[in-house]
Order: structure tokens, then C-alpha cells, then sequence
């Protein structure tokens, strides 16, 4: 009988990247399941922002190749990568600041919009419809991150954690397949990475998303992740379960610097 598992949505297979005579990824491999939730893990310099921008396409990598949804990623120029259907949030908040929740939100559904810059100007019908769509859009990410209450106050006179959701509502806004997320728990206290860990997970099921997270938080990691991939000085050590992964010699030896 034929297999009846689905394609990987991400495949990332051999891909080294150098920096002149620095080599900061060394054929790496590992699939990413569709409608699962992977945390990317490892020390300090192993290699996992340069493998989100190659994701991005920020970095071009010099060996292997990464696909998505069985189409190269390379074919597609860094500014398609939200069209193709990629989200991502930063480790440094890119947020304006003195711009609304709304409008900050708003601004993630762009790349999701047809018109030029005559058909804005004539205001066309088919602008108005689109203007309608992002307007309903936002507003169900809005309500889906419990922003409703902040969504006409500047980004700037919210909290931190706070201004992390809006970041996390306008990656949202492109409609991703695969949501690429860069440290979301950094400068959160425990009670809001316990939030954000129920958070991932209710997005997760109820926009059928596929998740993959860059998290220095092990215990958020292990606890939201169906799987876990580990990263040192640009290699793989190990991919499984977050039991699998926590339980490996190498990552305990990366970690610790002692034998399991």
C-alpha cells in the first residue's frame, strides 16, 4: 500500500554556509513535518540565526539546498519569502513604535495586496475590497493574541511582552504556512513564557500552522516542541522527540561540557 505520511513542508538538506574561512553551518539536514511545532536548539555560535536567514533568504548558503513545499528555495527572491509563505519574527523587536497596534498589524498583511500605486490613488474598487480583507484579518489575529484591549495605543506605551505579541500578530498577517519564530520568550519573565508556550499552541492548531522556533528557553522548548533540533559549532547533534533530544550525549556534552 502507498505511504500515507505527508511531505515534509521543510526540508533542509546539506546546506554549509562560510563566512571567508569561517564555517558557521556544516551540512545540515532535518525535515519539518507539516502542522507540527520544531525547536531549533544549541549554545551560543552553533550556527541557528544563520540558519533562519538562510530561511529568510538573508544568507545564501554555498552547499545543499532547502525546500519548501518540494520547490527550492533558492528560486525565490528574499522579498517573496512572506508571498511564498513565510513569516518571521525577530530577536530584536522591529516594531514602529509610535504607530498603533492596529496599524502595526495591518502593515504585516502587505505582501498579501495587489494594488500599485495608481489603483491606491483612484481608490478602485478591487483596493476597497482588499482594504476590507486585511481590515477583518487584523482583527481576528488581533483578537486571537488578546490585543483588542491595546489596539489603538502606540506600539511604544505597551510592555515588552506585550510588544512581542504585536510582533508575533503582524508575522501572522502574511498568512504563513511555516512561521519562523527568533528567541519569542527573550526578556519575557516566567509567568509570560508559560503564556506564550499556551499561546503557540492555540495558534498553532487553530490557523493549521507549522511552527519552527530559535529558543534559549530549554524548559518552553521542550514542552511546546513535537520535535527538536540541536545545533554545535554549525553541526547537528541531534534530532528527535524533546525526550530523545534532552536525554542525547552530545547535547548534554554541548551543554555542560561533561559526559552524560
Amino acid at each position: 500500500m502507498p505511504s500515507t505520511t505527508p511531505p515534509a513542508l521543510l526540508e533542509v538538506s546539506g546546506v554549509t554556509v562560510r563566512f571567508g574561512g569561517i564555517t558557521a553551518l556544516e551540512a545540515v539536514s532535518f525535515s519539518v513535518m507539516p502542522g507540527t511545532i520544531a525547536g531549533l536548539i544549541g549554545p551560543n555560535g552553533a550556527g541557528k540565526t544563520t540558519l533562519f536567514n538562510c530561511l529568510s533568504r538573508l544568507y545564501t548558503f554555498s552547499e545543499g539546498k532547502i525546500l519548501f513545499e518540494g520547490l527550492p528555495l533558492t528560486a525565490c527572491l528574499p522579498h517573496g519569502i512572506a508571498a511564498l509563505g513565510i513569516g518571521r519574527t525577530f530577536q530584536n523587536l522591529a516594531l514602529f513604535r509610535t504607530m498603533s497596534v492596529l496599524h502595526n498589524v495591518l502593515l504585516g498583511g502587505h505582501c498579501r495586496t495587489s494594488s500599485d500605486f495608481l489603483s491606491n490613488a483612484l481608490r478602485l474598487p478591487h483596493v476597497r475590497r482588499e482594504e476590507r480583507q486585511l481590515a477583518a484579518n487584523a482583527a481576528r489575529i488581533i483578537e486571537l493574541l488578546d490585543l483588542g484591549a491595546v489596539a489603538q495605543t502606540a506600539v511604544a506605551d505597551l510592555p515588552f511582552g506585550t510588544q512581542k505579541r504585536v510582533e508575533l500578530a503582524r508575522a501572522l498577517m502574511c498568512e504563513p504556512k511555516l512561521l519562523l519564530l527568533d528567541e519569542p520568550a527573550g526578556g519575557l519573565n516566567h509567568e509570560e513564557v508559560d503564556g506564550l508556550r499556551l499561546l503557540l499552541r492555540r495558534i498553532q492548531g487553530e490557523l493549521a500552522l507549522t511552527i519552527l522556533l530559535v529558543e534559549h528557553h530549554m524548559n518552553l522548548v521542550m514542552r511546546v516542541s513535537d520535535q527538536v533540533i540541536a545545533l554545535d559549532f554549525g553541526r547537528k547533534i541531534a534530532d528527535g522527540t524533546p525526550a530523545q533530544v534532552q536525554s542525547n550525549p552530545d547535547v548534554i556534552r554541548a551543554y555542560l561540557g561533561v559526559e552524560a
